[in-house]
């Protein structure tokens, strides 16, 4: 038979807690912070990890203690707080178009290392404009579509749009970037090693032909958790941006990226209700856990939301605002689940969970602290 839950310590250090909420292990991310930078430091490439997943200076600033140059965000806001607490070294991976959010940029750029990035003509003109009106100029990297069709300037036409930037006397074209996610020849796929090395010969290769063209580009900057180790390697990347790592979720384990007790992120919830045998109602729902990343989809085709610690054929199979619909096997039916008792379950996608608390609990050993997630809700 499968252990109920974790363990009777763990149950005792967690019963007071609020439920749902959600728990860091501070140990594994500590852990996972270091295990990054040091497969990255062997291919002598910078390490700019995304604040989006922790949304919190503090573990930036632990980042950057172990080799990062900085950190990387999408929102002026993100940036501003970041460099509130201590962050010097950004760059706000997003296409900055209007005047007030460039200003903003501006005086953040003023006091601390600032990077920006443009994907077309309109946008690097607005720029330009601001810059100029503010006697001010602005490092910028121009984003490239490499095949995941976001943000970007389509890969064919990047060499007209840089040369434009270039002449742009108040802008400082200094790199390109891309994000590209686990995509091999346009499709999705597990191959991970593969579509890293893809993504950064792609970039390379751009890079080389903008040169030849007499514009300076000195960073190439590429790279998500799962291709950052093979894009590192490719000769000619200089950056990689990984996010996702420092708490790792499902959707990495499932790339293959980690396995699942590397995952320093999980939700602790209670169970609310046992209506039947086979089926059990937890205190978290669509308010607590992400659904961007779904069950049933390519290429990872998950089973459920989440990952129930310690219930293997336990599935949170459906959510309402309030409620999460586990659906249970023959094992987990025979864990004697009861009202009250506490569960973790590791979120399908950590980034867009994190986002929906306002605050995480750090959990060292015993010790637990509450931390206000002082990037969440940062839109603009």
């Amino acid at each position: 038979m499968m252990k109920k839950m974790e363990s009777l310590e763990t149950l005792e250090t967690t019963k007071t807690l609020e439920t749902p909420c959600l728990l860091i292990d501070a140990d594994r991310m500590d852990r996972n912070i270091q295990a990054m930078a040091n497969v990255i430091s062997q291919h002598h490439v910078k390490l700019r990890p995304h604040a989006k997943t922790h949304k919190l200076p503090s573990v930036a600033l632990q980042q950057i203690a172990a080799g990062a140059v900085g950190i990387t965000v999408a929102k002026v806001s993100e940036a501003e707080v970041m460099a509130a607490g201590g962050v010097a070294n950004i760059f706000i991976a997003y296409p900055l178009v209007t005047a007030s959010k460039i200003e903003r940029a501006i005086r953040l750029s003023e006091r601390i290392e600032l990077i920006v990035g443009v994907d077309s003509l309109a946008g690097a003109q607005q720029l330009e404009q601001c810059a100029s009106r503010l006697g001010h100029s602005l490092q910028v990297r121009l984003e490239i579509d490499t095949g995941f069709r976001r943000t970007g300037v389509l890969y064919e036409q990047a060499s007209a749009l840089a040369a434009e930037i270039a002449r742009m006397p108040h802008l400082r074209l200094t790199g390109i970037y891309t994000f590209r996610g686990s995509l091999l020849a346009g499709k999705p796929t597990l191959d991970v090693a593969a579509a890293g090395q893809e993504e950064g010969t792609l970039m390379v290769q751009l890079a080389e032909r903008l040169r030849a063209q007499g514009i300076a580009i000195a960073d190439v900057s590429v790279g998500s958790t799962p291709t950052a180790a093979s894009a590192a390697a490719v000769e000619g990347v200089t950056e990689v941006r990984p996010g996702t790592y420092v708490y790792h979720d499902r959707m990495q384990a499932r790339l293959g990226v980690c396995d699942i007790e590397d995952c320093a992120g999980s939700v602790l919830v209670t169970v609310v209700s046992r209506p039947s045998a086979d089926l059990a109602i937890i205190d978290g729902g669509s308010k607590t856990f992400a659904t961007d990343v779904q069950p049933g989809t390519d290429p990872l085709q998950l089973r459920g939301f989440g990952h129930i610690v310690n219930l293997e054929d336990a599935i949170l199979v459906r959510m309402s605002e309030e409620h999460g619909m586990l659906e249970l096997g023959p094992l987990a039916q025979a864990a004697n689940l009861q009202v009250g008792d506490k569960l973790r379950i590791i979120p399908n996608h950590i980034c867009s969970t994190v986002n929906l608390h306002n605050q995480v609990v750090m959990q060292r050993g015993d010790a637990y602290e509450c931390l206000p997630v002082l990037a969440r809700g940062m839109l603009e």
